[in-house]
C-alpha cells in the first residue's frame, strides 16, 4: 500500500514538462520584438525615376530615333547624352544599358528592344547600379589617365552575365585631356561586346574626335505644361492635394529640369503639409503673387504711379525680390506680346487662369510698340537693380520711367498730333505729298508719314551697283558723272571713290578726259582711269590733268545738294513743329521716292518701325 502510494506520488511528483509545479521558479519570458523601423524616405526625383523609355518623358525624338535603329540592328558603338542639369541623361544612360542588355525572365531567345515593360533577368541589377557588366564612373572624380587604363584594360574581357560590357561615364567633358586621348583608339574600335554612353552638360568641351565617334542625342528641356501635367500625376499617386496654380508655379521655376521641379515639389509639400497652395509655393520661392505682377502692369500701363508704388511697396514688403518683381514684369510683358501674336498661345497648360484671361485682354488694348518699350526699359532696369547698393529704390526708379513713358507719344503719334489726326493704334490714312517746301530748294522731295500695314509692304530688293549696266554698242560718257557710273557698275569701288573725291573736271567728251586733281591726290588715280577705260570700252581713253582749276568734285556736288535738301525741309512747317516740339532732334538725311539708297531696302515704315526704343524720339530721319 504505502509502495503503491509511494510509486503514486513519484508519478504525480513534480513534471516540467506537464507544467504542475507551481512553486517552481517560472523560465524569462522571450522579448517581443522591436517594432518595424519605418523604411527610409526616398525623395521623389529618385522614387519616380523613370524606369523605361515610356516613363521618360520631353524626349520623343531620341526614343524613335533608338527604337528604329534597335529595330533594324543598327546599334552604335558609343552614344552622348547632353543636355541641361535634371533632363535625364544618366537616367536614360542606365535605361540604355539595360535596353541593350535585355533578356525575358521565361529564358527565350531575345536581343536588345526598348520593349521595356515587363523586368527582365539583367533589368533589376541595372536599375539599382549593381551589375557586374555595367559600369558608372563619374568623370569629375575620376580624370586621369590611369582611370581609362582601367577601363581600357577591363574591356578586352567579355562579359560576365549580360550581353554587352556597358560603361557609363557621367560629366566626361572633365577628363583630362590625356584621358581623351588614351580613350580615343578604343571608342573608334571597340570589342563586339563593349558599348560606351556618355553624359554631359558641357558638350562644347568635349574634342570633337571624341563627338565624331558617337551618336549624340541632345536631350531638349521640358516644356513647362508638360511637366505640370507629368508633377500632378505624381501629386495623385503621394495623395497630395496641389493647386493648378501653384503646379504651373513650380513647373515654370524648373526652367524645364525634371529633377529641379520635383526637388521643387519636395519643398513645397513639406512647406504645405500634404496641402499645396501657390501662395505657400510662392512665399517659399520668393515669388510675387501672379494676379499682383498683372495689378502692377495694368498700373504701370495707365499710367496709376501712385497705384503702382504702393503695389510694388506691398509685394516688396512682403518678401519678394525687387530684381524678381521686375523679372516678373518683364515675363508677363512677353507674354502679352507673344499673345498679340498668337491668341492661341492662351491654351498653354503652364499659364494660369489670370494671365491667360487678363492677358489677352492687354493683347488687345496695347500696340506693339507699347510693349516692345516696356520690354526694353524693363529689362534695362532688371541689370540696374541687380546693381544697384539698394534694390528697392532702384526698382522703384525703372517703374517710374516706365508709367511715365505711357504719356509720353510715340514718333507717329506726335506727327499725328501735329497734323491734327486722330491718334489711334490702327495706320493713318495716307497724307498728301507736301508742298514746295516752304524754303525753296525742296527739290521736289516728299515727306511719307502714313505708315502701311507690314503684311502690305512692297518687298523691294536693294538695287545692286552691278545694275547700272553699260549698252551694249558701249557707253556714252559726256560728263564725269556719267565716267563715275561706269566705274561703279564695273564693281571698282576704289576708283570710283577716288572719281567722286579726287577729280574736279575742266572738259568731258568721247575718248578724252581733262581734269585737275585735288590736293593730296593720289597721282596714279590718272593712269589707272585711262587704262580701266581702254580696256573696258575697247577704245583708247587718254586722261590728262589740266592746268585749270576745274569745278567741284561730285563729291562736292552731292554734299551741296543734300545741304540744300535739308535746308529746304527743315523749312517746311510740319517738320519746323516736329523739331521745335524735340529739342535735340535733326534731319539726317532726305530722299526723294524715285531715290533708292543701293545698299538698303526700299520699305514703306509701318508704325512698328517707327519706334526703337527708350530715346527713338531724339532723331527723326526722313
Amino acid at each position: 500500500m504505502s509502495e503503491d502510494t509511494h510509486a503514486h506520488q513519484d508519478d504525480d511528483g513534480p513534471n516540467p514538462g506537464l507544467g504542475l509545479d507551481l512553486g517552481a521558479p517560472s523560465a524569462p519570458a522571450r522579448p517581443a520584438p522591436p517594432p518595424e523601423a519605418p523604411a527610409a524616405y526616398r525623395v521623389l526625383a529618385r522614387k519616380y525615376r523613370p524606369q523605361n523609355f515610356t516613363d521618360l518623358i520631353g524626349q520623343e525624338a531620341m526614343v524613335r530615333t533608338l527604337r528604329n535603329a534597335f529595330s533594324s540592328g543598327r546599334i552604335a558603338q558609343a552614344y552622348i547624352l547632353t543636355g541641361v542639369r535634371g533632363v535625364g541623361k544618366t537616367t536614360t544612360a542606365r535605361i540604355l544599358a539595360r535596353a541593350l542588355n535585355y533578356e525575358p525572365m521565361d529564358g527565350s531567345a531575345g536581343g536588345p528592344s526598348l520593349d521595356l515593360s515587363v523586368m527582365g533577368k539583367q533589368c533589376r541589377d541595372i536599375i539599382e547600379s549593381r551589375h557586374v557588366d555595367v559600369m558608372e564612373m563619374d568623370a569629375a572624380s575620376n580624370t586621369s589617365i590611369n582611370d581609362i587604363r582601367e577601363i581600357i584594360e577591363s574591356a578586352r574581357y567579355r562579359p560576365v552575365m549580360a550581353r554587352y560590357k556597358v560603361y557609363i561615364i557621367d560629366e566626361v567633358h572633365m577628363l583630362s585631356t590625356a584621358a581623351f586621348n588614351g580613350l580615343l583608339k578604343t571608342l573608334e574600335e571597340p570589342p563586339e561586346h563593349v558599348k560606351f554612353i556618355f553624359a554631359t552638360t558641357e558638350i562644347r568641351k568635349v574634342p570633337v574626335t571624341v563627338l565624331s565617334r558617337c551618336q549624340r542625342f541632345d536631350l531638349r528641356r521640358v516644356e513647362a505644361g508638360e511637366l505640370a501635367a507629368h508633377l500632378a500625376g505624381i501629386c495623385a499617386k503621394e495623395g497630395v492635394t496641389i493647386e493648378p496654380e501653384a503646379l504651373a508655379i513650380v513647373a515654370r521655376a524648373a526652367e524645364g529640369s525634371v529633377r529641379d521641379s520635383l526637388s521643387l515639389l519636395d519643398q513645397a509639400i513639406a512647406h504645405g503639409g500634404g496641402a499645396v497652395g501657390a501662395e505657400e509655393v510662392r512665399r517659399l520661392l520668393g515669388l510675387a503673387d501672379k494676379g499682383r505682377v498683372i495689378d502692377l502692369f495694368e498700373a504701370l500701363m495707365k499710367g496709376e504711379m501712385a497705384r503702382a508704388l504702393a503695389e510694388f511697396r506691398d509685394q516688396y514688403d512682403a518678401g519678394a525680390d525687387p530684381a524678381v518683381i521686375l523679372t516678373d514684369l518683364a515675363e508677363f510683358t512677353h507674354l502679352v506680346t507673344r499673345l498679340k501674336i498668337m491668341p492661341d498661345a492662351a491654351q498653354d497648360a503652364a499659364l494660369v487662369e489670370a494671365e491667360r484671361v487678363r492677358g489677352l485682354e492687354m493683347a488687345q488694348g496695347l500696340s506693339m510698340r507699347v510693349l516692345a518699350r516696356a520690354w526694353q526699359m524693363l529689362t534695362k532696369g532688371i541689370g540696374e537693380v541687380q546693381q544697384a547698393p539698394k534694390p528697392a529704390q532702384a526698382a522703384e526708379m525703372a517703374l517710374v520711367r516706365l508709367g511715365y513713358a505711357t504719356d509720353l507719344p510715340t514718333p507717329d503719334e506726335a506727327l499725328r498730333r501735329l497734323k491734327g489726326q486722330p491718334v489711334t493704334d490702327a495706320p493713318a490714312p495716307p497724307s498728301a505729298p507736301s508742298g514746295g517746301g516752304g524754303g525753296g530748294g525742296g527739290g521736289g522731295a516728299r515727306l511719307s508719314l502714313a505708315p502701311r500695314p507690314v503684311e502690305a509692304r512692297p518687298q523691294m530688293r536693294p538695287a545692286p551697283v552691278a545694275a547700272v549696266a553699260a549698252p551694249a554698242a558701249g557707253p556714252r560718257l559726256a560728263s564725269l558723272a556719267d565716267v563715275a557710273q561706269y566705274v561703279a557698275a564695273k564693281r571698282d569701288l576704289a576708283l570710283k571713290h577716288a572719281v567722286e573725291t579726287s577729280l574736279r573736271p575742266v572738259h568731258v567728251e568721247e575718248g578724252r578726259i581733262e581734269v585737275a586733281l585735288v590736293p593730296g591726290a593720289p597721282a596714279s588715280v590718272i593712269q589707272d582711269l585711262s587704262r580701266k577705260l581702254s580696256d573696258w570700252t575697247g577704245r583708247r581713253w587718254l586722261v590728262s590733268v589740266s592746268s585749270q582749276a576745274g569745278g567741284p568734285t561730285l563729291a562736292e556736288e552731292n554734299a551741296a545738294v543734300k545741304a540744300e535738301r535739308e535746308e529746304g525741309i527743315k523749312a517746311h512747317p510740319l517738320v519746323a513743329a516736329v523739331l521745335a516740339r524735340f529739342p535735340g532732334a535733326e534731319v539726317v538725311d532726305v530722299r526723294t521716292r524715285e531715290e533708292a539708297p543701293i545698299d538698303t531696302e526700299v520699305l514703306a515704315p509701318s508704325e512698328e518701325d517707327l519706334y526703337a526704343g527708350p530715346g527713338a524720339d531724339d532723331e527723326l530721319e526722313y
